[in-house]
């Protein structure tokens, strides 16, 4: 369990940064607003965080949009930053037969340069959370903002793993995963970090591996439909995830992890918090986009109907 960060009580309200892209989702059936780290936080706010988002949009109607969407949502846009040269970001997402996703994500647009201003310093310094990932890394500029922003921090800190071709580089990806307290990532992706150093073990083991390889204390593997698993020092769970009728699967692993965290946080146990956290990604993947409307009652429903 986490009890080694200072700034770390659970009995507390938590409050929680999360940094990275932020973007327009482009689904056959129009434009969602989208982006890992966003879409995180707009799920933490819906579950009654206190939640702030530091990104970048360009000065276009694109970005306008996007910080308009934000505040009707509630989210605190102190953090949201405007670029003068670089467009909003906008990514081309491709729905396959099998419920899997095929990103197009455009290069060099705004949140690709995440300025350390004093305002993200001071949110981070006081922050009980950070959640980050690895895409919004992918350029020195905002990389270097986000590794600003851990160092200043005491608190909790939680890595998103996004590896998109061909925006994966191995020393970056693993500087980011090594300063975390949690990994998540998908069943995918533990394979290939794996297969960086040869390692094709049988998932328990590779939980074990990885755990070894870098100091993180929860290790997060979602399995798509076949639901997630978790390990914590020497403690493997397991659920299977459950059966829903899939619209689209865009966002499910973010309102997943944001399932997860809001039960955690709150001091519930890594079984009740994993089996939330996968009703919460099966009840998104039902609805259209990254962060649809819904309520908490509805995954409370997921969970009965078992």
């Amino acid at each position: 369990m986490i009890s080694n960060n200072d700034n770390y009580n659970k009995s507390k309200k938590k409050k929680v940064l999360c940094i990275g892209e932020i973007l327009w989702d482009l689904l056959p059936e129009g434009a969602k607003v989208g982006g890992a780290p966003l879409n995180v936080a707009l799920h933490l706010k819906n579950f009654g965080f206190e939640v702030k988002f530091a990104g970048r949009i360009g000065n276009d109607q694109l970005g306008y949009n996007l910080k308009s969407f934000i505040e009707k949502q509630g989210l605190d846009s102190e953090l949201l930053q405007t670029d003068n040269e670089l467009e909003t970001s906008t990514v081309k997402v491709e729905l396959q037969p099998d419920n899997q996703v095929r990103f197009e994500i455009v290069d060099n647009v705004a949140w690709d340069r995440i300025e350390f201003s004093d305002k993200l310093r001071k949110s981070a310094e006081e922050a009980d959370v950070i959640i980050y990932g690895t895409l919004a890394s992918r350029h020195s500029y905002t990389r270097q903002t986000i590794l600003n922003i851990l160092e200043c921090n005491r608190g909790l800190k939680l890595i998103d793993v996004n590896l998109r071709a061909p925006f994966i580089n191995k020393v970056i990806v693993e500087g980011l995963i090594q300063r975390a307290t949690i990994v998540k990532l998908n069943n995918d992706e533990l394979r290939l970090i794996a297969g960086w150093y040869n390692k094709n073990y049988n998932e328990r083991d590779l939980a074990v591996w990885f755990c070894e390889k870098y100091p993180c204390e929860i290790l997060c593997v979602t399995r798509g439909d076949k639901g997630a698993f978790l390990y914590n020092n020497g403690q493997y769970l397991e659920h299977q995830g459950f059966k829903v009728d899939v619209k689209d699967t865009v966002g499910s692993g973010d309102a997943f992890l944001a399932g997860f965290l809001s039960r955690y946080l709150s001091g519930e146990s890594l079984n009740l918090s994993l089996e939330y956290a996968c009703a919460t990604g099966a009840l998104v993947a039902t609805k259209t986009g990254a962060t649809p409307f819904y309520k908490k009652n509805e995954i409370r429903g997921i969970i009965q109907c078992g």
